[in-house]
């Protein structure tokens, strides 16, 4: 999940220890931990909160900051985080190596799963 990844940059980003964003919400730096190693999921009013005190739109928290059309396809759209987007741009300068994730992409996922461990 990004959210975990999104509330470390953003408090990092400020030079906020877990425990100051914790008092800021007034919730203990443990918990500040568990939601930035996705261990707990926030409350939609810790959310609130959270995207307050960073001055972002919850839909960046969540990880689901673009809405991306389909080719040829204006009815589809799906909301993609920019790390998503990186990814699939990085992975399209590979010919072979795209045309396979689009091909069998349940195959690609499992190949490199696979390599992961």
């Amino acid at each position: 999940m990004l959210l975990g990844k999104r509330i470390k940059s953003l408090r990092l980003d400020r030079g906020l220890t877990q425990k100051e964003l914790g008092d800021m919400m007034g919730v203990t730096k443990v918990t500040i931990h568990c939601y930035e190693n996705d261990k707990r999921m926030p409350t939609i009013d810790t959310l609130i909160a959270l995207a307050e005190i960073f001055n972002v739109d919850i839909n960046y928290l969540l990880g689901t900051d673009y809405h991306v059309i389909a080719d040829k396809d204006s009815k589809y759209g799906v909301k993609m985080a920019e790390e998503e987007i990186k990814f699939i741009k990085t992975i399209r300068n590979y010919d072979k190596l795209y045309d396979y994730l689009i091909n069998d992409p349940k195959r690609f996922a499992e190949l490199i799963a696979k390599k992961l461990r």
